[in-house]
C-alpha cells in the first residue's frame, strides 16, 4: 500500500476522476495481496505469515532440543513483532505447518491438539504448544551469518528476512497453494531427497531436460500417500510448463473373509481429503442406491487409515467396485499444478522444474557467497585483534607502564605502536591470565589457521567451480536428513496406470433390473418395473394415452428424437417410477413446448437410423452419434425455419419405402442414402402440394407391406412395380393402402 499518495491537508480537496483514483488504489492493493499474502517465493517457497513464524521461534529459541512454549505466546510475538494481522490468521497457519497429513516436512513440532485428518480443527491457542522441527532449522541455518537480507518490520522498530537461507527446495518438497487478485498457485508436495539429486545433477550438467529431471523426480508425494495415476505423457508436460495436474487415487487392499467373502481396506486416502466427509459421500451413495455393488462403509481408522468397504455380494469383482467408487467420490480427486510464484524480484511468473530448481540453487550459491564475504569481514577484524596482542607480548613491559602511568593510555598505545583503535581497544580489554606464555604461543597459532582460511575463502569468492562444489556438498549434508532411509524422507506416494478415458461401465453403477419405459401422447414419461406384456393395462390420465412403449433396462440409454430434429439421451435409472403417472418429459430434456418427440428407443450401439423431415429430406445416421451429453440435445437433422422432423427409424435392411400425404409410394435401393452426423439430407421424394407421410426400410427378402386398419400386416407381393430412383415422385400406393399412410411396423424396425 507503500505507493498510495500521502493524504492531503486538512480542508483541502484533491478533484480526481473516480476511475482513476479507483484505480490506483485497486492496483496497490493487488500488488499487495500477490506479494504480501497469497504467492509463496521460489526460492524459500514460504509466504510472509509463515516466514515470520518460523522466524519468531527461532528468536524465541524454540530450537527442536528446547522445550515447547504455548502458541499463545509465539502468535503474540508474530503479530507484535512482525505481522499486524489477526491473531487467529496467525495460529491457523502456524497449525498448518505442524500437521503432518497437510506439509511433507511439517517446520513445526506440535504438542496437543493440532487437528485431524478427519477435519476436525485444532484446540485454541492457549492449549497448544510448539517448536521447530529439525527440516525448519534448516531452512533457517545461516540466518544469522549474513546469508540473506533483512528489512525493517512493519513499525521500523524491528528487522525481519526477506528470505530464508533453505537447505532444501522448500516450495516443491511442502508445496503450497494461494489465491491472489487475477493469479494463483498450486504446487503439490514433493519428495526432498528427489529434489536435492535433481538439483545435484543441475549443477553437474546445467542443460539436464525435463525428462532428465523426471527420472529422478517422477511426480509428486503427498505426505497422505495415495497412488498418482497420471500418465507419464502428462506429467512431462506439466512439469514442462508449469501448469497441469496430478489424479491421485486412494490406495486399497483385498482382505479374505470366511467362505470365499473379502473386504476392502482402504490404507490411504488422496492428499487433502477429509476422511469423515469421505466416508459420508460414501455414505449417501449407498442409500441413494448410486452404488448398487457396495453393501456398507466402516472407518476402523486408529493412528493410521483404514476405511473398510463391503461388497452386496461375494461374486462383485473388487476392481469394478472401486473404479464405481473412484468416478463417485473423492476416493479420487485431481491435484492441480500452477507453479505461479515469485521469483528473485519479487515478479510473480509461472516457472517449470528446471527454473523452479535453479531458483534454489542460485539462491544458494548466493546465500554462499554472502557468508563467505561476511566471513572474511570477521577474520580481516579478528587478524587485527590478533596483531594487536602480538604486539602487547613483544612490549609487554612498556604496554604495563603505559596503561599504569598515562590517563589515555588507548591514544598513547596507537601513537607508541602504530595500531589502530580496535587493536588499541583490544589491548585494554585483555585478561592478566592472557599474558602467559602459552597464550602468545596459541594466537600465533590461531593467526596461521585463519590465514590460511582467508586466503581459502578468497580464492572460493574468484572460482565458479569451487563455489558449486559446496553448493553440492551442502546438498549431500541435507540429503543426509531427509533421505529415502530415513521415517520423514521415505516415498509415500506410489504410481499406477493411467486409468482409461472412457466411462466406467454402467452396470458398475447401477443395478441391472428390467424396465418398461412409457411415454404417452402428451408428454409424460415413466418407467414400470418389469416387463409389460399387454399394453391394455397401463393406466393414463383423463384423455391421454400411450405413444410409446419400450421394454429396456435400467443400465440402458433412451434415445428420443423429437420433431425438431434434435436427439436426446436420458439415462434408463434417472426416469421417474412407474407410481402414478410419471413426470413431464420436458422436465428432463430441453424440449420446446411447439415440437414434440416422434421416436424413443433404447440404445443398442452399431446400428444405423434413417431420419426424414417433413419435406421429404434425409439421410442415415450412425446410432452411436446420436447420443447427447446434455439437456439441450444434439442436433441432428437441420431444419429450415417453419420446418420440422418427421421419421426416424431403424435403417434395417437393403430397399427404402417412402410415401407422402398424397399416397404416392416410392421404393428404392437404402445405398442411395448418404450416411451423415449431421445435416439437412438428400431429398427421398419429390412432392408438389405435400409431406412425407411415413418413411421405412426393409429387406427385399422379407418383402414389403403394411398395417391395414384392423392393425394386420399386409403383404404387397408386386412392390417392385414402385421400384424406382431416390427423389422421384412415385407412384399412387397398390389398392388397399391406408388412409394413415403407415408402413408395416416390422419394416419401421
Amino acid at each position: 500500500m507503500g505507493d498510495l499518495a500521502p493524504p492531503p491537508e486538512p480542508g483541502r480537496i484533491v478533484d480526481e476522476p473516480v476511475d482513476e483514483a479507483l484505480a490506483r488504489r485497486y492496483l496497490a492493493y493487488a500488488l499487495s495481496t500477490i506479494t504480501q499474502r497469497a504467492l509463496p517465493d521460489a526460492r524459500d517457497g514460504l509466504k510472509p505469515v509463515q516466514r515470520r513464524i518460523l522466524y519468531a521461534m527461532r528468536e524465541l529459541k524454540l530450537n527442536p532440543e528446547s522445550g515447547f512454549k504455548k502458541c499463545a505466546k509465539i502468535v503474540g510475538e508474530v503479530m507484535g513483532n512482525l505481522h499486524p494481522h489477526g491473531d487467529q490468521a496467525i495460529y491457523d497457519a502456524l497449525v498448518r505447518l505442524s500437521q503432518n497429513f497437510a506439509q511433507r516436512y511439517p517446520l513445526v513440532d506440535g504438542q496437543g491438539n493440532f487437528g485431524n485428518i478427519d477435519g476436525d480443527g485444532a484446540a485454541a491457542m492457549r492449549y497448544t504448544e510448539a517448536r521447530l522441527t529439525p527440516a525448519a532449522e534448516a531452512l533457517l541455518a545461516g540466518i544469522d551469518q549474513d546469508a540473506v537480507d533483512f528489512r525493517p518490520n512493519y513499525d521500523g522498530s524491528e528487522h525481519e528476512p526477506v528470505v530464508l537461507p533453505a537447505a532444501f527446495p522448500n516450495l516443491l518438497a511442502n508445496g503450497s497453494t494461494g489465491i491472489a487478485v487475477g493469479m494463483a498457485t498450486s504446487v503439490p508436495p514433493h519428495n526432498a531427497a528427489e529434489l536435492l539429486d535433481a538439483a545435484d545433477l543441475l549443477v553437474r550438467n546445467p542443460k539436464a531436460t525435463i525428462a532428465d529431471l523426471l527420472e529422478i523426480v517422477p511426480g509428486p508425494d503427498f505426505p497422505t500417500g495415495g497412488i498418482v495415476v497420471e500418465s507419464p505423457t502428462s506429467i512431462r508436460d506439466a512439469y514442462a510448463s508449469g501448469r497441469g495436474g496430478f489424479r491421485v487415487r486412494a490406495k486399497w487392499d483385498l482382505e479374505k473373509q470366511e467362505r470365499g467373502a473379502y473386504v476392502v481396506v482402504v490404507t490411504e486416502i488422496p492428499y487433502q481429503v477429509q476422511k469423515s466427509k469421505l466416508i459420508e459421500r460414501i455414505a449417501e451413495l449407498i442409500d441413494a442406491r448410486k452404488a448398487p455393488l457396495l453393501g456398507d462403509v466402516r472407518d476402523e481408522s486408529a493412528e493410521d487409515v483404514r476405511i473398510v468397504l463391503e461388497p452386496k455380494s461375494r461374486t462383485v469383482e473388487p476392481e469394478m467396485l472401486m473404479e464405481s467408487l473412484f468416478r463417485q467420490c473423492d476416493l479420487e480427486t485431481r491435484f492441480s499444478l500452477n507453479l505461479n510464484v515469485l521469483d528473485e524480484g519479487r515478479t510473480p511468473r509461472v516457472m517449470n522444474l528446471n527454473e523452479t530448481l535453479q531458483a534454489f540453487l542460485d539462491h544458494r550459491r548466493d546465500g554462499l557467497m554472502r557468508r563467505t564475504r561476511r566471513r572474511l569481514e570477521k577474520i580481516a577484524v579478528r587478524l587485527e585483534v590478533l596483531g594487536g596482542y602480538l604486539v602487547a607480548y613483544l612490549n609487554l613491559d612498556e604496554v604495563i607502564r603505559i596503561i599504569r602511568e598515562e590517563d589515555e593510555p588507548k591514544p598513547r598505545l596507537i601513537k607508541r605502536f602504530k595500531l589502530i583503535e580496535r587493536q588499541a581497544e583490544a589491548i585494554l580489554n585483555m585478561r592478566l591470565r592472557s599474558l602467559r606464555k602459552l597464550e602468545e604461543i596459541e594466537i600465533r597459532a590461531e593467526e596461521k589457521a585463519l590465514q590460511k582460511e582467508q586466503k581459502d575463502l578468497k580464492k572460493l569468492l574468484k572460482d565458479d567451480k569451487a563455489q558449486w562444489g559446496v553448493v553440492r556438498d551442502e546438498i549431500a549434508a541435507t540429503r543426509a536428513l531427509v533421505g529415502p532411509d530415513t521415517e520423514l524422507g521415505r516415498r509415500r506416494s506410489a504410481f499406477g496406470d493411467a486409468p482409461a478415458g472412457g466411462p466406467v461401465a454402467v452396470e458398475a453403477l447401477v443395478a441391472r433390473e428390467p424396465i418398461t419405459v412409457v411415454l404417452s401422447k402428451k408428454g409424460w414419461i415413466r418407467a414400470l418395473r418389469g416387463r409389460v406384456e399387454d399394453v391394455a393395462e397401463i393406466k393414463f390420465k383423463e384423455g391421454d394415452s400411450a405413444a410409446f412403449v419400450v421394454p429396456a433396462e435400467t443400465t440402458d440409454k433412451i434415445l428420443i428424437f423429437a420433431t425438431d430434429g434434435r436427439c436426446y439421451t436420458l439415462a434408463g435409472d434417472k426416469l421417474p417410477g412407474g407410481r402414478g403417472h410419471g413426470e413431464p418429459v420436458r422436465l428432463q430434456i430441453d424440449l420446446a413446448e411447439d415440437h414434440e418427440p416422434i421416436a424413443l428407443f433404447r440404445f443398442e450401439g452399431d446400428r444405423a437410423f434413417l431420419v426424414a423431415s417433413r419435406e421429404g429430406r434425409g439421410f442415415l445416421t450412425p446410432e452411436n452419434d446420436l447420443v447427447a451429453l446434455k439437456r439441450a440435445g444434439k442436433q441432428v437433422l437441420n431444419l429450415n425455419s417453419g420446418e420440422e422432423a418427421a421419421r426416424c427409424v431403424l435403417a434395417q435392411g437393403d430397399h427404402v419405402a417412402v410415401v407422402g400425404d398424397n399416397k404416392k409410394l416410392l421404393i428404392f435401393p437404402l445405398s442411395e442414402l448418404p450416411e451423415m452426423t449431421r445435416g439437412k439430407g438428400v431429398k427421398l421424394q419429390t412432392y408438389r402440394g405435400a409431406e412425407l407421410a411415413d418413411v421405412a426400410a426393409f429387406d427385399a427378402a422379407d418383402g414389403f407391406g403394411w398395417l391395414d386398419s384392423g392393425g394386420r400386416n399386409v403383404s404387397c407381393p408386386e412392390w417392385e412395380d414402385w421400384l424406382g430412383k431416390r427423389a422421384q415422385a412415385g407412384k399412387l400406393a397398390p389398392r388397399g393402402f391406408p388412409r394413415s399412410g403407415l408402413l408395416r411396423p416390422a419394416a419401421r424396425g
